[in-house]
C-alpha cells in the first residue's frame, strides 16, 4: 500500500474483543482470514480535540492487539468494517501496561513457533499519539477505548489449528488459538 497522508479509520465492535487465551473463530463466509500484530493504546479519560502535546494525558496504557481481518471480504467489499468486526477478530492483552514501549521496542507476531512480523515501534507510520490526536478530532474518544495502531510488513493467513502469538517488548505476550465455528469453548 501507500503511505497515506493520514491516518485510515476503521472501527470495530465490542463483539469483537476476546482476551488472551480466547478462541479466534473462523466465520463460514471468508476464505482468508489474516493476522495482524499491532500495538493497541488503551484511553484512560474522555477527551476530543487532543494535541499530540497532550495526547499522552488521555492514555491509560497500552496493550498487545491482533487486527484479525478477512481479507477476501475486504477486498470484495471495498470498505473495512465487514471485515474487521466479526465476534473474536480483535484479541487484547495479556493486560494493560500504563508505560509506553520504547522506540526500539519489537512488535511481533508468531504463527506455530515461526516469527511473521518484526518491526520497532519507531518504524510506525503514525506514532501512537498521532493517532491519539487525530482519532480525536474525529470523535469524542471516551474511557476504555481502544486505539490499534497499524501493523508491520508479514500480514498472512490463518488456519484453523493455528496458535497465534503478538508479542511487544515491555508489554507482554497475547496467545490465541484459531478454531473453526462450532468449536468454540464452552
Amino acid at each position: 500500500m501507500a503511505v497515506p497522508d493520514e491516518p485510515i479509520l476503521f472501527m470495530k465492535p465490542p463483539s469483537a474483543v476476546i482476551a488472551a487465551g480466547e478462541a479466534i473463530v473462523l466465520p463460514p463466509s471468508s476464505g482468508q482470514v489474516d493476522y495482524e500484530a499491532e500495538l493497541a493504546v488503551v484511553i484512560g479519560k474522555t477527551a476530543r480535540g487532543v494535541e499530540v502535546g497532550e495526547a499522552a494525558d488521555i492514555v491509560m496504557g497500552y496493550t498487545c492487539a491482533n487486527d484479525v481481518t478477512a481479507r477476501d471480504l475486504q477486498k470484495r467489499g471495498g470498505q473495512w468494517t465487514r471485515s474487521k468486526s466479526f465476534d473474536t477478530f480483535c484479541p487484547l492483552g495479556p493486560w494493560v501496561e500504563s508505560v509506553a514501549p520504547a522506540p526500539n521496542s519489537l512488535v511481533e507476531l508468531v504463527l506455530n513457533g515461526e516469527l511473521r512480523q518484526s518491526a520497532p515501534v519507531s518504524d510506525m507510520i503514525f506514532s501512537p499519539l498521532q493517532l491519539v490526536a487525530f482519532i480525536s478530532g474525529v470523535m469524542t474518544l471516551k474511557r476504555g477505548d481502544v486505539i490499534l495502531t497499524g501493523t508491520p510488513p508479514g500480514v498472512g493467513p490463518i488456519n484453523a489449528g493455528d496458535k497465534v502469538t503478538v508479542r511487544i517488548d515491555g508489554i507482554g505476550e497475547l496467545d490465541n488459538n484459531v478454531v473453526l465455528p462450532g468449536a468454540w469453548p464452552t
